[in-house]
């Protein structure tokens, strides 16, 4: 087969948290298949479930915008090269009127090519070029979502955490107007955002949710590892079948010890609050952005960085 290159390795590395010479023979027995070598892994226990991709980071900021009212809201990421100039005013700028104006976006192509809302006489995409000139990076809109409450009446809120490098934003719905704006449930929606964010592993609302393909993956995983090889068939389905369950649980969000009381969980807080409201509450959709989340960042050093702004003047 074909020489696996360090290149390949570092990437599985990245993903995984496991050790070289662990990915280096993941790798030979999946004939290069990074998606395989993984699942290779994780059967032999040597990596876990969870994402590593966050472990690479891109420079710039991730945002977000609620419309007053609550009932649209924006979440954004916007790329620069260095953490110098993510931390400029300039580009902090940008990146809240990006959010804003992507209120009526329904892609990045679409707010690029809108009027920018401090000067209708250029485009989103002229505006951000004229900040390229002024800070001599490149900057890029990667990624936008919005949610819009509709039919049902709700509320959208947002999280960011650690200075922009991870943002959220949820919808929760309840049966009328006026349970929507009681301040018991626009308090649970701002909690399920930071919630979120403190959850990583959280890719669903509930198990429910969870696509058949996926479980399905999980189990095959389960099965094929090697601390089940002498069980009994029965013994062996009996074990997979819990792991499954706790490892379905750990990918959703209502299944979760609640940050602020781990005593309950997340589906225990909702019935809480919908107590209090009166009212039934579903927790609808969640977005969840890690700055540079896939994207391999190069290495440069502080005074790098300087240099290059000074030599951008």
């Amino acid at each position: 087969m074909a020489e696996i290159s360090a290149k390949l390795v570092q990437e599985l590395r990245q993903k995984t948290g496991a050790g070289m010479m662990d990915c280096k023979k993941a790798l030979k027995e999946t004939e290069g298949n990074i998606e395989e070598a993984i699942d290779w892994l994780r059967k032999k226990g040597i990596a876990t479930a969870g994402k590593k991709s966050d472990r690479i980071a891109a420079e710039g900021l991730v945002d977000t915008y609620i419309q007053p009212g609550g009932q649209v809201g924006v979440l954004i990421e916007v790329n620069c090269q260095t953490d110098f100039v993510a931390r400029n005013e300039a580009f902090k700028s940008l990146v809240k009127n990006l959010a804003q104006q992507a209120a009526t976006a329904n892609s990045v192509e679409s707010l690029l090519a809108q009027p920018y809302i401090e000067n209708a006489d250029v485009t989103v995409d002229e505006a951000i070029k004229q900040v390229i000139a002024t800070l001599g990076e490149n900057i890029q809109v990667r990624r936008i979502v919005n949610f819009s409450v509709a039919a049902t009446p709700g509320v959208v809120d947002s999280y960011i955490h650690t200075g922009g490098r991870v943002g959220v934003l949820v919808e929760l719905n309840t049966q009328t107007g006026a349970a929507a704006v009681h301040e018991e449930f626009q308090n649970l929606a701002r909690n399920a955002a930071m919630q979120v964010a403190a959850c990583p592993n959280v890719e669903y609302v509930s198990v429910d949710q969870i696509p058949a393909e996926v479980v399905k993956k999980e189990k095959d995983i389960e099965m094929g590892k090697d601390d089940l090889g002498n069980k009994p068939e029965n013994i062996k389905e009996k074990i997979v079948q819990g792991r499954i369950d706790k490892r379905l649980k750990e990918m959703t969000l209502l299944d979760q010890p609640y940050i602020r009381d781990q005593s309950i969980s997340v589906e225990e807080l909702v019935k809480q609050v919908q107590k209090t409201v009166g009212e039934e509450i579903q927790v609808h959709r969640f977005v969840r952005y890690v700055l540079g989340e896939g994207i391999e960042k190069q290495e440069i050093s502080f005074a790098e960085e300087v240099a290059a702004q000074i030599g951008a003047k």
